[in-house]
């Protein structure tokens, strides 16, 4: 049985997808209220539960050989990112777990101190390593799925905004690769205890992005960058009345401010072991928007 977190999210949803695909047992841990009927269809278990519930965790593990961690937090670093995780190891231990793949984050091991997701990702990042558990590690660039709503916007307004510097590299990874993997690393022998930048075909600089949504919609670009001292005066007087919100800001002004990308030897080390050709960006986009 897999165990799949986050398993309503862009990466769980194309795992689970891919796991039943191939004919395998998944339990799909969701929110009561999230949309899980996809994943119903296609025949997961359906835990429904609460990732902040240490009970919850302890009962959706039981009976699992291998786990996917999948969940990202929504502003919650410390709940979700951190003591979920450490949760789920520890549980994956005591059913003894064959294996854990986790989804990190590109530049965990940065010291990224203002960004308390990466701080919390790298926390678990350790813990996991020195479990005794067969892992998997994987750090994504940034997901090619999460700017499907920008792309509709784009569409209907042709207008981009892109804060701080446009010349930042980056290298979206496609969404299905990454699922592609993950259910791959737990099958390759190669992935075992092995910790994977995963990024996509290209390296991109952050404004060839409007342009590519300029070629794909036939649309001038209007490209609105106001710089990153605007988000800094954003945080600054968030902080007045809502410091939780203020320090977890600080992961999204860490993304615009440094560059995300994975060198090209990476991709192609990730390309020999998983025995897959890393999609492009403006590829990936044009089959989810049918153009």
């Amino acid at each position: 049985m897999f165990l799949v977190t986050g398993a309503t999210g862009g990466i769980g949803r194309r795992v689970v997808r891919s796991l039943r695909e191939r004919g395998m047992p998944v339990r799909a841990f969701v929110r009561l209220l999230s949309r899980y009927s996809e994943l119903e269809h296609r025949g997961a278990e359906i835990f429904i539960g609460d990732l902040q519930v240490d009970r919850d965790i302890q009962k959706a593990c039981q009976g699992v050989q291998y786990i996917v961690s999948a969940h990202g937090s929504d502003g919650n670093a410390f709940a979700l990112d951190y003591h979920a995780n450490i949760e789920l190891i520890d549980r994956a231990k005591e059913q003894k777990v064959q294996h854990f793949v986790f989804i990190s984050v590109l530049g965990a091991d940065r010291g990224y101190e203002d960004a308390p997701v990466f701080k919390a990702k790298r926390a678990v990042e350790k813990y996991l390593q020195a479990s005794g558990i067969n892992y998997t590690i994987l750090r994504p660039a940034g997901l090619a799925s999460n700017l499907l709503p920008l792309a509709e916007r784009f569409r209907q307004t042709g207008l981009y905004l892109l804060v701080g510097d446009g010349k930042n590299r980056t290298s979206i990874v496609s969404t299905d690769d990454l699922a592609q993997i993950i259910v791959n690393s737990f099958m390759l022998p190669e992935a075992r205890n092995r910790t994977f930048s995963v990024g996509g075909g290209e390296i991109l600089q952050r404004q060839d992005v409007p342009h590519i949504l300029g070629r794909i919609f036939n649309i001038e670009p209007i490209i609105i960058n106001p710089p990153l001292l605007a988000v800094d005066g954003f945080r600054t007087v968030t902080g007045l009345f809502n410091p939780s919100l203020q320090k977890a800001l600080g992961t999204f002004r860490t993304l615009l401010d440094n560059e995300f990308f994975c060198t090209r030897e990476e991709i192609t080390q990730l390309e020999e072991i998983y025995h897959l050709k890393m999609e492009n960006l403006e590829s990936f986009l044009r089959r989810y928007l049918a153009i």
